[in-house]
């Protein structure tokens, strides 16, 4: 059974830009400027983008003198990764289960 996913984790997830952002730091800790280099977005439509990963608990931040950088939290993306795992397996037997219809 698929254990409690937190919904602002998925909403944070299911904006195209956020998404684009979440691969970007896949592969390296980026400030905001490289990110609007990156993505094309305005520094501060990007800058609410990231607050959203921020508060879902998705990226953590690092200050470096007037700049501020972003990662990826691994930890959660694997927690992620395991509960969608969890409910592809029980997706899999379900069809085994039939309610009847009354």
């Amino acid at each position: 059974m698929l254990t409690s996913v937190d919904p602002d984790v998925m909403k944070a997830l299911g904006d195209p830009l956020r998404l684009r952002i979440v691969n970007l730091l896949a592969r390296e800790t980026l400030c905001t400027t490289h990110l609007v280099e990156e993505t094309g977005a305005r520094q501060t439509n990007l800058s609410n983008h990231l607050k959203v990963l921020r508060e879902a608990g998705l990226v953590e931040t690092e200050p470096c003198g007037r700049f501020t950088y972003y990662r990826l939290r691994p930890d959660v993306l694997a927690g992620l990764s395991g509960q969608f795992a969890t409910l592809a397996e029980s997706a899999r037997t379900a069809g085994e289960h039939r309610r009847a219809c009354p």
